[in-house]
């Protein structure tokens, strides 16, 4: 099967567009919303979950003050610095706290207990072109690369299970964890991006990371008619670097329009030029492919 990983160096570019449009185009898709920190591709393509896990994403120690002495072990071999005493009194910071563990272990009355942070979620079911899965990560809540490998297995299997034969990941903006575990062994790179100077400062930034993994990118330009000088210094730039220009998509008020309608552009306006565009688009990427 074939994984197509859409990225952006920064939010707001229309790399959950993109990728909601693409989602639309066939019949038999497998969706993998890998944005766990911000999912919302969900709220387009309305899936019907089948499946809630409980995802856990790690340990946080808490003190039973009814045995503890306050004699300060635990803030000695703290390594994070979460574990102080004020006023005689031993407090945690769950900000801090890394959850591993050694201040429950090194406890002489065994006062602490490590409580699972286990407020996160991973969903399953399916949408009216195919299955998605997506995840909420719950706020102060960590390891969101781990729960997009989580969210990117079960894609598979489903895509396994379906014969699905591609699997559309949309990825996180940025460049952290998150984006490392989406990229990591898929066969096809889209960056998307803006006409403007963060946008095209950060999609070198992706760019480069893309190239740390030997993966082949190409690059879409959204709202390229905002601003066409900015637009043509992108393009020029990808040649450079001898990187795809996939696309250039206008902007578009149309595309917001379909949002609020749960739709993406391609079923809201089918006929439009972005639409066109788009499916030109996903015939190239699919050419590239074969």
């Amino acid at each position: 099967m074939n994984e197509i990983v859409v990225l952006s160096g920064k939010g707001g570019t229309g790399k959950t567009m993109l990728s909601a449009s693409f989602a639309t185009l066939e019949k038999n898709m497998v969706v993998a919303d890998c944005d766990v920190d911000a999912a919302n591709l969900y709220l387009i393509l309305q899936p019907k979950n089948e499946i809630e896990e409980v995802y856990v994403s790690g340990h946080r120690a808490q003190i039973d003050y009814s045995k503890c002495t306050h004699c300060g072990i635990c803030a000695d071999h703290c390594r994070f610095e979460a574990i102080s005493t004020i006023n005689g009194k031993v407090i945690i910071s769950e900000t801090s706290c890394d959850g591993c563990k050694l201040c429950s272990r090194v406890c002489p009355v065994g006062a602490i207990d490590m409580l699972p942070n286990d407020k996160s979620r991973w969903y399953a079911g399916a949408y009216r072109n195919g299955q998605m899965v997506h995840a909420r990560l719950a706020p102060g809540e960590e390891n969101s690369g781990k729960l997009v490998n989580v969210v990117r297995n079960y894609a598979k299997k489903l895509a396994d299970e379906t014969n699905a034969k591609t699997i559309i990941i949309d990825g996180p903006p940025g460049t952290g964890c998150p984006v490392v575990s989406s990229l990591t062994g898929v066969k096809k790179v889209i960056l998307v991006t803006e006409p403007s100077k963060s946008g095209f400062h950060d999609l070198k930034r992706i760019f480069e990371l893309a190239e740390s993994f030997n993966l082949k990118s190409s690059v879409v330009i959204n709202k390229y008619d905002l601003n066409l000088d900015m637009s043509r210094k992108i393009e020029e730039w990808c040649k450079l670097f001898s990187i795809p220009v996939l696309g250039r998509l206008p902007f578009d008020k149309q595309i917001v329009e379909g949002m609020l309608h749960c739709k993406s552009i391609i079923e809201w306006q089918p006929s439009s030029v972005i639409s066109q565009e788009i499916k030109n688009i996903w015939q190239t990427v699919n050419a590239d492919q074969s």
